[in-house]
């Protein structure tokens, strides 16, 4: 597993001792210290691999302290420690994670010695190593509109495919295409640095044209090649592709879509677009029209992060969706968070109720992929089942996998 480094910042000294202990006996290095500065110093030479971070201290809090964290593009593993009540704890974690940071947990005071035990140690990613050419770790300049017409011209924009799995068994249900921008010298940039700039500027239609001719090949090739799966999972493997609520208005691309099935021998029925929430119902009217087409040629549609915007129940009656996502804020905090539990099955048995199937998003570990099942939630993805994997990196993973029935 490697040289594991728990790096603590509490301002409480018989806490921070306390945590270091229990650390140290799990087999981690250790180093505690009460100062932020000291913190960010040792965060920097000492490069932690886990972070303990109290919530409420004088200098600087705990909130003030993940935001510089998320700057600087913080990969440790971090558990928020904080004698505050769940929801603000919950709620931190939800920020935090947000920002980008990797959460392994938050831990109210008192805690026990297995629960912290438990965030050391049951947190080690046991999934395959992400992409070869990883997210650039320093910020470029401003993109422009002239940049993003050149990596259209020279194709730079790639997809990494994240595996969706059934509940019930583990076996895979389909892959979820997910854009990046390889950057000639930048390396690998996320959406959020480009997409924005994209929809702002019309760009993201010939974008979008882009992904999804590559996603239909890639796909058409998997379904193909995937001979160590039954030609029953082949036959129903799904591909989602994520679609920008700007592109609802363009019927000559969604008709060049189908066209591409077509050629690349995709059947449109398993074409999955997904829609945010919040972008689903900007314009409920023409959404209504668009949509119904889009499900008419065969199309599956699917409402993403639901949970974090304020769409009414109305729309999301008329709007005619085949799937609903969990947001992976109330997911991967549904086993410290009675509220974010709440949330997840209350989601689901909506989504059911509506003949809908669910997915959960950011599934971290086996307790929640089995709570998900106990739910009846019907899909998952995340960290616990494999990062996004390049096209070329997902056949190794897929070979690798074994399915095991989860309850009998």
């Amino acid at each position: 597993m490697g040289d594991r480094r728990l790096l603590i910042l509490d301002d409480d000294p018989m806490t921070g001792e306390t945590i270091q202990r229990i650390a140290e006996f799990a087999g981690l290095e250790v180093y505690f210290t009460p100062d932020p500065d000291r913190f960010f110093a040792l965060l920097h030479d000492w490069q932690p691999t886990h972070i303990a971070l109290d919530l409420v201290m004088p200098t600087m809090d705990g909130m003030e302290v993940m935001a510089r964290l998320a700057k600087l593009s913080c990969r440790a593993k971090i558990i928020i420690t904080s004698g505050v009540g769940s929801r603000v704890l919950d709620a931190a974690g939800r920020s935090a994670a947000e920002h980008g940071l990797d959460i392994a947990g938050v831990l109210a005071k008192p805690f026990s010695p297995p629960q912290l035990r438990e965030m050391l140690l049951g947190q080690i990613s046991t999934a395959p190593p992400p992409p070869t050419v990883a997210i650039a770790p320093s910020e470029p300049p401003e993109i422009t509109l002239t940049d993003l017409h050149r990596a259209l011209d020279r194709q730079e924009f790639v997809l990494a495919y994240q595996p969706k799995v059934l509940c019930t068994t583990g076996e895979l249900a389909g892959v979820e295409a997910l854009v990046r921008w390889a950057h000639p010298s930048y390396g690998l940039l996320p959406p959020g640095r480009f997409i924005p700039l994209a929809e702002s500027c019309d760009l993201i239609d010939p974008i979008t044209d882009q992904v999804i001719d590559q996603a239909l090949a890639w796909f058409g090739s998997l379904c193909v090649g995937a001979t160590q799966l039954s030609p029953t999972t082949r036959d129903r493997l799904m591909l989602s592709v994520n679609i920008s609520a700007r592109t609802l208005t363009n019927s000559a691309l969604f008709e060049r879509v189908r066209e591409r099935c077509e050629a690349h021998r995709v059947d449109p029925t398993r074409l999955i677009f997904e829609l945010t929430e919040t972008s689903a119902m900007d314009d409920p009217v023409a959404s209504l029209d668009l949509l119904t087409r889009l499900r008419m040629i065969g199309f599956h549609l699917s409402i993403d992060d639901f949970g974090t915007g304020f769409s009414s129940m109305l729309q999301l009656v008329r709007l005619p969706f085949s799937e609903i996502k969990v947001d992976k804020s109330f997911v991967m905090t549904a086993m410290t968070s009675p509220e974010s539990r709440t949330v997840v099955k209350f989601i689901v048995d909506l989504g059911h109720s509506l003949g809908l199937r669910c997915t959960a998003e950011g599934v971290e570990d086996a307790e929640i992929l089995d709570y998900l099942n106990h739910i009846g939630c019907d899909l998952a993805q995340g960290y616990h089942i494999a990062r996004p994997l390049s096209g070329q990196d997902f056949w190794p993973w897929l070979a690798s996998r074994t399915y095991t029935i989860i309850r009998p």
